[in-house]
C-alpha cells in the first residue's frame, strides 16, 4: 500500500510548483498528470493551453523570475496592449500597477514552460507520474485521503493538492463529499463557471506582424467578457484566438446588428474558427485567409486547440481536512480577462510549501494575502462590464483615449479620474463593486461551508 506526505493531482503550473515546493522541503511528494498529446511536444504532458502571456506586475505576484527561464521559453517582450472597440481603440503602455519587471509583459511558449516546471519538480525530488490517472478521491476526516488510480490501486496521502484546472475532473468529486448536494456544481460546474477558448497558430505577413503588442477586440462578439485576441509568438507566428462563454444562445443577443463579427444569416453563435476567419477578413480586407497559413506543427491538433478557462469567483479550500485547491480549479483565474498562470503559480507554491510542513490549515488566509487584491480587482471589473454592448465599450474607450491623449498617464484608472462626468461615473461604479467585495467577499464558497465527509 503506497503512501505519500503530499499527493498532487494535475501537472500544470500550479501542480508543478506545488510539487517542487513540497519536495524541496523534504516531503514525499507524488504528482499525477493524465497527460495529453500535442503537435509541439514529443511525449504526453500537461494540458498546456492558454494565450500564454504575462503582464508586468504578474511577474511579482507569481514570484517566478523570468530571467531564470531557459532561453527558448520567452517568445516576445511586450511594450503595450491595444484594446479595440467597434469605433475606438486604446493603447496602454503601462498597467498602472507597480512592478519590478521592465517591460509591459511577455509572451511565452507554454508547452516548454510547463515541461520545464515539471523538470524542476522532479529535480527537487518529486515523483512526477505523467500518464498515470487518478480515478477518484475518497476524502477522510481524520486519516489520509485515498486516491484510487485508473489501475485500481490505491495511494494514501495525508495532504492533498488539487490542481486539475478548470475542467475540475477530480475537484468536483472531492467537493461533492464536503458540500451540500449540488453546491459544488452550481458554483464550479464547467458549463456555468467557464468560458471556452480557441486559438490558432498562424503566420502573419512580415510587414503586418506586430511583435511587441497584444491586441483585444471588445464589443465585436456577444457575451460577457467575450473577445477575439492576437498574441505575437516567435518569428512571424501569432496565436489568434477567441474567448467567450459556453452555451450562448444567439436568440438571447440584443442589438445583434451592432456586433461587427456577427452576420444577419447567423442562426446560432458562430464557431470560434469562424470568428477568427471573420476577424482576419475584418482587419485585413485586402488579403485572403491563405495569406495567414496555419502552423500545423503547433498546438493540440494541426495548429489549433480548444480549452476551457475558469471565469468564476474563487472558492476557499477545505483546508481543515488538509486539502488545498489551486489555480484554475479553485476559480482563481480572472473573471475579467481570463489570465490565470500567475495566480496558479502563486497558489500552487503556497499550497506546496504549507503541505510540506502539515500546515495546510493556513492556506486560505495565505492565498488571500498573496493574491486577494488581484482577485478582488478582477471580479469587480467583471461585474462592472456585465451587460456591456458595443456602444458601452465605445464609450469607455472614448473616455480613456481622450485622457491618454492629453496627459502623461497610461493607467486606465488614472485616465478615468480625469475624464469628466462619464469617467467619474465609471470609476464610481468600479469603486462600489470593489467595496461590495471587501473582506474576502469575492469568495463564493467559504471554508465554513464544508462539512465532514
Amino acid at each position: 500500500m503506497e503512501r505519500a506526505d503530499v499527493a498532487i493531482i494535475g501537472g500544470g503550473p500550479a501542480g508543478a510548483i506545488a510539487a517542487q515546493s513540497a519536495a524541496s522541503r523534504g516531503a514525499k511528494t507524488i504528482l499525477f498528470e493524465k497527460g495529453v498529446p500535442r503537435e509541439d511536444r514529443k511525449n504526453i504532458g500537461p494540458d498546456s493551453t492558454d494565450a500564454a502571456g504575462i503582464l508586468d506586475y504578474w511577474v511579482d505576484l507569481m514570484e517566478l523570475d523570468p530571467s531564470t527561464f531557459p532561453n527558448d521559453i520567452i517568445l516576445r517582450h511586450l511594450n503595450c496592449a491595444e484594446f479595440i472597440s467597434p469605433s475606438e481603440s486604446v493603447c496602454l503602455h503601462k498597467t498602472g500597477i507597480k512592478s519590478s519587471y521592465p517591460h509591459f509583459g511577455y509572451t511565452y511558449n507554454r508547452t516548454l514552460f510547463d515541461d520545464w516546471m515539471l523538470e524542476r519538480a522532479s529535480s527537487a525530488g518529486a515523483d512526477c507520474r505523467i500518464g498515470e490517472t487518478v480515478r477518484e478521491v475518497i476524502v477522510s476526516k481524520t486519516g489520509p485521503h485515498e486516491l484510487i488510480l485508473r489501475t485500481g490501486d490505491s495511494l494514501f496521502a495525508k495532504n492533498l493538492i488539487l490542481a486539475d484546472g478548470p475542467q475540475r475532473s477530480i475537484t468536483l468529486g472531492v467537493l461533492d463529499q464536503l458540500l451540500p448536494s449540488g453546491m459544488a456544481s452550481n458554483a464550479l460546474g464547467t458549463t456555468v463557471a467557464n468560458h471556452i477558448a480557441y486559438q490558432e497558430y498562424r503566420k502573419i505577413p512580415e510587414d503586418l506582424f506586430e511583435p511587441d503588442k497584444i491586441k483585444f477586440w471588445w464589443g465585436h462578439i456577444p457575451g460577457h467578457t467575450a473577445y477575439p485576441w492576437i498574441f505575437p509568438n516567435e518569428g512571424c507566428t501569432a496565436r489568434i484566438g477567441v474567448t467567450m462563454p459556453i452555451g450562448m444562445d444567439i436568440n438571447d443577443v440584443s442589438d445583434r446588428d451592432s456586433y461587427l463579427l456577427l452576420r444577419p444569416e447567423d442562426g446560432q453563435i458562430p464557431k470560434c474558427n469562424d470568428y477568427i476567419e471573420r476577424l482576419l477578413s475584418f482587419i485585413f480586407p485586402d488579403l485572403e485567409l491563405s495569406d495567414f497559413p496555419l502552423v500545423k506543427q503547433k498546438g493540440k491538433r494541426k495548429g489549433t486547440e480548444t480549452y476551457p478557462i475558469s471565469s468564476t469567483q474563487p472558492i476557499d479550500s477545505p483546508s481543515h481536512f488538509n486539502i488545498a485547491i489551486t489555480g484554475g480549479a479553485m476559480g482563481a483565474t480572472s473573471a475579467f480577462h481570463e489570465g490565470g498562470a500567475h495566480v496558479a503559480i502563486r497558489t500552487g507554491k503556497i499550497a506546496g510549501t504549507l503541505a510540506a510542513s502539515d500546515s495546510l490549515k493556513q492556506y486560505n488566509s495565505q492565498w488571500k494575502a498573496a493574491i486577494g487584491t488581484e482577485i478582488r480587482r478582477n471580479v469587480a471589473f467583471a461585474n462592472l462590464v456585465r451587460g456591456f454592448g458595443p456602444s458601452d465599450w465605445d464609450s469607455v474607450f472614448r473616455i480613456t483615449n481622450r485622457v491618454l491623449n492629453s496627459s502623461n498617464t497610461s493607467s486606465t484608472l488614472s485616465a478615468l479620474r480625469r475624464a469628466g462626468l462619464g469617467g467619474f461615473k465609471l470609476l464610481s461604479t468600479y469603486k462600489k463593486e470593489k467595496f461590495l467585495l471587501r473582506d474576502g467577499r469575492y469568495v463564493q464558497i467559504t471554508e465554513s461551508d464544508y462539512h465532514s465527509p
